[in-house]
């Protein structure tokens, strides 16, 4: 119990120097690997986000493992996270690999029961995003889609002003940004 609020001075300074250099560390690289670092996170981002929380938290608190060591480790995460979202931008095979595909989970006025439970996704989850959005009424919305970093994007319906070159009617027209999806 004597333990409880401090233990000696030597083991406060190292965890402070220690705390100290891994944000700094964390801090710059995370500024020189850009805006990937720091975006929504898909299910990748994710991980690799966790595992360098953890690896830096362990280096700061953790006396058998020396400094070096705990930068060496975040510093190759954050290479490896470069080298793969890299290849993932050039290589279609592998960015569908490595990343989840996007899923219409409402599409025209009807919820889409089998994409939803797929997703594990519930229908106040929906209503949730569609009022963040500023929507009031699913006669509005011609489709909801789950993203790959887990957002869920709002795609209002076409207004008559849309398809004024158009000969098609508003049912029959098909988003741009839904067709692929299809």
């Amino acid at each position: 119990m004597d333990m409880l609020f401090f233990d000696n001075i030597d083991k406060l300074g190292r965890i402070v120097l220690t705390a100290v250099t891994v944000y700094v560390l964390i801090v710059i690289i995370t500024k020189v690997s850009g805006k990937r670092s720091t975006s929504q996170l898909n299910n990748f981002d994710w991980i690799v986000t966790v595992m360098i929380g953890s690896l830096g938290a362990s280096t700061i608190l953790l006396k058998d493992i020396p400094l070096i060591e705990g930068l060496s480790s975040i510093l190759v995460l954050y290479v490896m996270q470069f080298l793969v979202t890299k290849y993932a931008s050039i290589s279609p095979q592998f960015s569908s690999f490595i990343l989840s595909e996007p899923r219409i989970v409402f599409y025209q006025g009807q919820f889409l029961p089998d994409a939803m439970r797929a997703e594990r996704l519930t229908r106040q989850e929906i209503e949730c995003a569609m009022r963040s959005e500023g929507v009031n009424s699913f006669d509005d919305v011609e489709a909801i889609v789950f993203e790959s970093d887990a957002q869920l994007t709002i795609i209002p319906k076409p207004t008559s002003s849309d398809n004024t070159d158009d000969n098609q009617s508003e049912e029959n027209t098909v988003s741009e940004t839904i067709a692929p999806l299809m």
